[in-house]
């Protein structure tokens, strides 16, 4: 984290009453170099000291220049922008009043810093005769955040100098080329903390012109020289959270193994093994395993962990972009930001040894998943409907029975975002390849702010005049994840309504907890009092509260046809679910 104080600006200046307001014109300036670098999208929350800022977003809206989004809650505006930019791959200004609004950023900035994504925050505050002597809504806001910012300009209140302007532009190529990453291999969040002083307003200039977004070049350096592995160790390849594509490939072209968390962005193609954890406990597959290559986050499971600490594992690390590195256990010893697999090695994946250590994976998952499928299978009767199929029609419904639908009614030009709740493990543990986009906010995996994200995801991925996606937005998380969140339902009047559709597992809450060690050890009491914390919530009439549709889907076949009507407006889907 970076922190100086921007130049050119003396604070001792005093401001002449009958000129326009410097916290105006200096917002413009600003504002209109970040639609220049090609921001488009502008979260704002209101308050008085961010007034001209507001006003001069408005303004833009008005022009087309930007989409602006409007929320009274910071902590959900904060995950609102993390949202678009996972969708859009740009940061969305974030723009705030002072004191605990600030503060109310500080989770989504620590999941932006840890998952990599851009942001960029204008946060409003006093000038420095107010600070330090316990004037109202006053803290220090420069540094807030602390490492988890990638720049941190404190920046003097404007007091109407000529100059002002061009330090409002160079302030904004500042905090572009720190969010974006550029010349670096960090993305994440850039403050830009903006002294007001009054008047915080005044009319906006007649005639602002619309600036058009000047083409940038691709983020971070791409001069590091590749990796390339040699045929030999028997290799398999780990996709973690935003692994992307690349991991997919080169499994592919290595011949090996591909063992794709489901929110990697990797999670398709015909080396792909579902079962990977089951396999990895088997001596004769995962007992063999030499090498691993890994790439983005994993943090789904524990096997993926021990492995590379076993010893005898050889791990490779891959990040072409973060501040720091995937090291369980600190037993990693090579790491690089691009990676490739040699002439020689997609030669060896053709030769019967290559074949047969790829075969036995595949064939083995595939094995598992089949063997999954007939257990759950409706038994068909071509004389019509029985009892038993009408039993299994109408039975409960389980976790698995509720990812697996999801799954399937989910296309390429949908957009899936999974909470931090158990249902996304049970979609790790199961759910087949498919090239899909599914996102998850698993920086640090905290189950705050998921609503958020996936509006900003259906927002940035339906915006007109050229949607990236004529589907729907589904977010699967379960009932606590969802409690946590619910205040970003509110969507203002005049706010877009994009297609999403929220899906909760409600199972009593915590049943996260029923796979970890303390469920064996802790009093049965204790266990339901402080840690699978159960709430009974009415969502049908919380629904109706916030103006959302609602439906209830009870069994299989109210679930599947709620999955695939058609979407237009938002929708919470409750799924009560088997303990």
């Amino acid at each position: 984290m970076a922190s100086s104080l921007a130049v050119g600006m003396p604070e001792n200046t005093v401001v002449n009453p009958t000129r326009t307001s410097p916290a105006t014109d200096f917002s413009i300036a600003l504002l209109n170099e970040f639609v220049r670098l090609g921001v488009r999208d502008l979260v704002l929350c209101p308050g008085a000291r961010s007034q001209a800022l507001a006003l001069a977003a408005a303004e833009l809206e008005r022009t087309g220049s930007i989409r602006l989004h409007v929320r009274t809650d910071e902590r959900s505006a904060g995950f609102l922008s993390v949202g678009l930019a996972l969708e859009t791959g740009l940061p969305a200004l974030v723009v705030v009043t002072s004191g605990t609004a600030v503060a109310n950023l500080h989770p989504a900035v620590l999941e932006a810093h840890h998952a990599g994504v851009p942001m960029i925050l204008l946060t409003a505050d006093r000038p420095s005769e107010l600070r330090g002597i316990r004037s109202n809504q006053t803290t220090v806001q420069a540094g807030l955040f602390g490492v988890a910012t990638r720049l941190c300009l404190d920046v003097p209140a404007p007091v109407g100098e000529p100059d002002e302007a061009e330090i409002a532009t160079a302030l904004a190529r500042q905090a572009m080329d720190a969010a974006t990453g550029a010349a670096t291999t960090a993305p994440g969040p850039a403050q830009l903390n903006l002294a007001f002083r009054e008047p915080l307003s005044s009319a906006l200039p007649m005639g602002l012109t619309v600036l058009t977004p000047v083409a940038r070049a691709a983020s971070g350096p791409t001069d590091e020289p590749t990796m390339l592995l040699a045929p030999g160790p028997r290799t398999v390849v780990v996709a973690g959270d935003g692994a992307g594509p690349a991991a997919e490939e080169l499994a592919y072209a290595g011949g090996w193994p591909l063992l794709a968390e489901v929110s990697s962005g990797a999670r398709f193609g015909p080396n792909l093994i579902v079962h990977y954890r089951e396999l990895l406990a088997a001596i004769d597959l995962g007992g063999q395993v030499e090498r691993v290559i890994v790439f983005g986050h994993p943090t789904l499971s524990r096997e993926i962990p021990a492995l590379i600490a076993r010893d005898g594992v050889e791990t490779i690390v891959v990040a072409p972009t973060g501040f720091e590195w995937y090291n369980p256990g600190h037993v990693v010893r090579a790491f690089t930001r691009s990676i490739g697999a040699d002439a020689a090695c997609a030669a060896a994946s053709r030769t019967p040894a290559g074949r047969e250590w790829l075969g036995r994976w595949v064939m083995t998952s595939r094995a598992l998943s089949e063997a999954e499928a007939s257990a759950e299978r409706v038994p068909i009767d071509k004389r019509g409907i029985t009892r038993a199929e009408l039993a299994v029609l109408r039975a409960p419904l389980t976790r698995a029975l509720l990812v697996d639908a999801v799954w399937r009614a989910s296309w390429p030009h949908d957009r899936l975002v999974l909470g931090a709740s158990r249902l996304i493990r049970e979609a790790d543990k199961r759910v087949l390849g498919k090239k899909i986009t599914v996102l998850a906010n698993r920086g640090l995996a905290g189950i705050d702010g998921t609503i958020a994200t996936a509006l900003g995801v259906a927002l940035a991925s339906q915006a007109e005049p050229e949607p990236r996606s004529v589907g729907v937005t589904r977010v699967l998380l379960g009932d606590l994840t969802f409690l946590h969140d619910v205040g970003s339902l509110l969507l203002a009047p005049g706010e877009p309504r994009p297609r999403v559709q929220v899906i909760v597992g409600v199972d009593g809450g915590g049943s996260i907890f029923d796979g970890l060690e303390v469920a064996a050890t802790a009093p049965p009491a204790a266990m339901e009092r402080v840690l699978y914390t159960p709430r009974s919530v009415d969502l049908k009439a919380l629904a109706t509260a916030y103006g959302w549709d609602y439906e209830l889907a009870a069994t299989r076949s109210d679930l599947e046809r709620a999955l695939t009507g058609v979407h237009t407006r938002p929708a919470i889907l409750e799924v009560p679910l088997v303990r």
